[in-house]
């Protein structure tokens, strides 16, 4: 039977598997590059210091919940959206050629294919780890001490896990036939990386459009993690709940679509 409860048993059975790929994710990045996985910390300050100096300087950016007006509180506000997006990202845009880069594997009946969306979200969770601990650094040393909210976290992140898992599991399986989806989706995610309130509030949307703003799953998941990281507010849990039952009905949704696809990779590759 598809489904998700069987999944996470394919998952559970080959754990040990998945965390292989995920050290294999994680290592291929920077083979080869003398900086190695420092890249992970340099690459998003470089970054977070340009959107810092466009948006908080130049357009003069603020935060709803800002507790002051210092340009270190903005940039750790937009490195905390940052790191949340990162997720979706590394592991939406590389999910249409993680089955063709790894053909060997299809013509293997028993290799459970499922587990290679799998390992992107893992080596994407590695980055974002990475990415908090360098945010509560920041909040320490800028902001102040850490509040309870914090315990939040793992929970406000599910469903973004869900939802890129599920997306993955569909771009993964189309990316077999449709050689351009790589980069279609490329372009996809960067305009979705600007229509997500990480640069700006969700207050500086008109009214009228905030609803539609919010149909982006990972848009109120920003806005959450900010409350419970940077600001110590509570989430809001009844959007968080939607959220969810989307995410699990996406998952579901992709899950589906890729073992049914899954019959026709080996003729294609």
């Amino acid at each position: 039977m598809v489904s998700i409860i069987n999944l996470l048993r394919i998952l559970q059975k080959n754990r040990e598997l998945i965390q292989q790929f995920i050290k294999r994710e994680v290592i291929t990045k920077y083979k080869g590059s003398y900086l190695g996985v420092l890249w992970s910390i340099i690459t998003p300050l470089i970054m977070l210091s340009i959107y810092t100096y466009v948006f908080g300087v130049i357009f003069k950016s603020k935060w709803d919940f800002a507790i002051s007006s210092s340009k270190q509180e903005f940039a750790i506000t937009v490195f905390c959206g940052m790191i949340v997006f990162s997720i979706f990202s590394e592991t939406i845009t590389k999910s249409p050629s993680v089955i063709t880069n790894n053909p060997n594997y299809v013509k293997k009946v028993v290799f459970p294919l499922e587990i290679l969306p799998v390992s992107l979200l893992g080596g994407a969770i590695v980055n974002f780890c990475i990415g908090v601990t360098i945010l509560l650094i920041g909040k320490i040393a800028f902001i102040g001490n850490i509040g309870w909210t914090l315990l939040y976290l793992p929970v406000i992140i599910l469903p973004l896990l869900l939802f890129s898992l599920g997306l993955a599991y569909i771009f993964a399986s189309l990316g077999v036939f449709l050689r351009d989806l790589e980069h279609t989706i490329g372009i996809a995610v960067q305009a979705l990386y600007l229509l997500t309130p990480i640069f700006y509030p969700l207050s500086a949307i008109p009214e009228n459009l905030r609803n539609v703003i919010l149909i982006n799953p990972i848009a109120g998941i920003v806005d959450n993690m900010r409350k419970i990281v940077i600001w110590g507010i509570e989430p809001d849990m009844t959007l968080w709940g939607y959220q969810l039952i989307g995410s699990i009905i996406l998952l579901q949704i992709g899950y589906w679509w890729f073992m049914k696809l899954r019959k026709g990779f080996a003729d294609v590759i």
